[in-house]
């Protein structure tokens, strides 16, 4: 079984890297990509210790990105990146800069309505994290009984954004995400290969022209929030544009909304092959250039 889109504890996932590599083993993954958001920090010691168990690990990463043109979130996953490639350190490093000031106000704004936690609980459970995540201030206010879910009714009342029938949450605070082209340009410089994740979760199947122009290489079909409906359309786009198909579970552990196990979702081996050869035509391209 082949994951391409699985988290740690570096980001968003309440499970270390030692801890998912484990299950991936256990589950009969054989290939796995690590697309922590926004960040590659994990990566080369997930290689070593995916090398000690006997899993092949593609080093990966999850841009959270913006089409400005619609109006949507869009998130960019990069496969086979050059781990540390100090372009997409560069784009990213800011964005983390404010997601976590962002975490301050809300856990701020969640102190003065009377909520008892504190900066500390909440960077506590996120201390591998490049930041403190809702998902972290939400155990939190599990561990202090106040939801017996990290998604549901409370989160929606502290952190829904508004929009779509959603009055936005007490304790939400916007951040201001990535252009996906920049997201797009950055994966390619770090030499990977740029996956547009989940587009069935932000309706973007109407941008996937533009930014195959830009240079996006792939889509990801398989994934827990596709319904056959999206997984259609997502493989339309792949045959009408030449992108290669990527799937995968999109794990969080304890934070999914999912309920996904890692190998739940993902390829086989003719489609990793597909978009490792698409990494080597654009390695070379680059050569050449």
């Amino acid at each position: 079984m082949i994951d391409l889109h699985c988290h740690t504890s570096i980001s968003d996932n309440s499970d270390s890297i030692e801890a998912v590599l484990d299950q991936a083993k256990h589950n009969g993954v054989d290939h796995l990509a690590i697309t922590d958001h926004d960040t590659t920090l994990g990566l080369a010691r997930a290689a070593e210790y995916s090398r000690k168990i006997g899993i092949t690990l593609i080093p990966g990463i999850e841009i959270s990105a913006y089409d400005f043109t619609r109006n949507r979130r869009a998130h960019l996953l990069g496969l086979f990146i050059e781990t540390g490639h100090p372009v997409l350190e560069h784009l990213c490093a800011p964005m983390r800069a404010e997601r976590q000031q962002a975490a301050r106000q809300m856990v701020e704004r969640l102190i003065q309505a009377g909520y008892p936690l504190t900066w500390a609980e909440v960077a506590e459970l996120a201390k591998e994290s490049t930041n403190v995540y809702k998902q972290h201030i939400m155990h939190v206010l599990f561990k202090k009984g106040y939801t017996d879910t990290i998604y549901g009714d409370l989160y929606r009342k502290l952190f829904a954004r508004a929009g779509a029938g959603h009055k936005q949450g007490a304790a939400y605070v916007s951040v201001h995400y990535l252009d996906a082209f920049e997201a797009i340009r950055a994966i390619r410089a770090a030499g990977g290969v740029p996956v547009l994740a989940h587009p069935g979760q932000f309706d973007n199947f109407a941008a996937v022209s533009e930014w195959v122009r830009a240079g996006l290489e792939g889509i990801e079909v398989y994934h827990p929030l596709h319904d056959s409906q999206a997984e259609r359309h997502a493989l339309q786009l792949a045959e009408k544009y030449d992108l290669v198909i990527s799937g995968g579970s999109d794990y969080h552990g304890f934070y999914s909304d999912t309920g996904s196990r890692i190998g739940d979702k993902g390829v086989g081996h003719h489609a990793l092959e597909t978009i490792e050869t698409r990494k080597k035509r654009m390695t070379q391209t680059r050569c050449i250039h």
